[in-house]
């Protein structure tokens, strides 16, 4: 059985993910001119399919790239990736994690996209990752970010999921240098705004706080089906709330969101210490949270994947 074996598809060919497929001249890889979604399956099903095809549209459409392929296209080409994937590893009754990149594609260089020839896409699937049962019973450690803020709207939109990531992968470096899993970025008002592949919440009482989109952040789909539904079936009050790192400590808890960790507890933002238990209010959330991906998975057998 291969254990870190990445299943890749570039254009429809099928290959493993080491192997190059891409010209060195793509737009991607030379300028991050590039937008990507993220899904992961649950219960064999690919989760919240719509939700995420929707915010690669809106990213596209902001960045003037056209989407090329279907939705019925990149489906029927995540489901011949997923098996070839479950073919080549022996895997079975695991969750993927399903990643696909857009680009205008290749031609000469130069910054105007209309040099680009053709549109491309690369899938990749792999195993969805997953906390291990130390870090769910602890609890992951942030740190916030002190050199970098993250970057305005105005310049590039956080809402944007881009191939443009340096932002990121800096604030997190220096979370990481300090000993943090994970870090904590604010904007430019100094107002927390998300961590790097994921966004933040808080509870406070029955109350679950997280950060308002103009803070500056992805709209995370996980983010959205907790504020839109989820909180409120675990008996938190949602709301939207400018959380700043001076009053972090009026929460008694926090978490992540995100795709691939869904809920994940948060035990402390530096020296603020936040409550971590079996019965805590984010495992309250989190255990909701799976209930509902068990009723979508029963709903819509026809985004089986595995």
């Amino acid at each position: 059985m291969l254990v870190d074996y990445i299943q890749a598809n570039t254009n429809g060919r099928l290959h493993p993910a080491h192997e190059p497929s891409l010209s060195p001249l793509n737009r991607g890889f030379l300028y991050g001119d590039a937008v990507y979604e993220v899904w992961r399956s649950y219960h064999g099903v690919l989760f919240a399919w719509d939700e995420h095809w929707r915010r690669l549209e809106r990213s596209a459409t902001a960045l003037n790239m056209p989407v090329a392929f279907t939705q019925e296209r990149i489906f029927s080409e995540i489901l011949r990736t997923a098996e070839a994937y479950l073919k080549t590893t022996g895997k079975q009754d695991i969750d993927l994690y399903v990643r696909l990149q857009l680009t205008q594609g290749s031609d000469t260089i130069g910054l105007d996209s209309a040099l680009a020839d053709k549109p491309e896409f690369v899938l990749l699937v792999q195993p969805n990752p997953h906390l291990s049962v130390e870090k769910l019973r602890d609890g992951l450690k942030l740190s916030l970010a002190m050199q970098l803020r993250r970057n305005p709207a105005a310049s590039l939109n956080p809402a944007w999921k881009t191939g443009n990531y340096l932002n990121n992968i800096l604030c997190l470096r220096e979370a990481r240098d300090r000993g943090a899993d994970e870090v904590a970025i604010t904007n430019l008002n100094g107002d927390i705004a998300e961590a790097a592949v994921c966004n933040l919440g808080f509870f406070r009482d029955d109350t679950f706080v997280t950060p308002p989109l103009d803070a500056g952040i992805l709209g995370g789909i996980t983010r959205g089906l907790v504020l839109g539904q989820i909180a409120q079936e675990a008996g938190f009050k949602p709301v939207e709330e400018v959380v700043r790192p001076g009053e972090l400590d009026r929460f008694q808890e926090c978490c992540l969101l995100s795709t691939t960790k869904d809920i994940a507890p948060v035990s402390a933002i530096d020296a603020i210490r936040f409550h971590i238990a079996p019965d805590s209010r984010v495992m309250r959330l989190k255990t909701t949270f799976a209930s509902y991906t068990r009723a979508y998975a029963s709903a819509r057998p026809e985004l089986r994947i595995t």
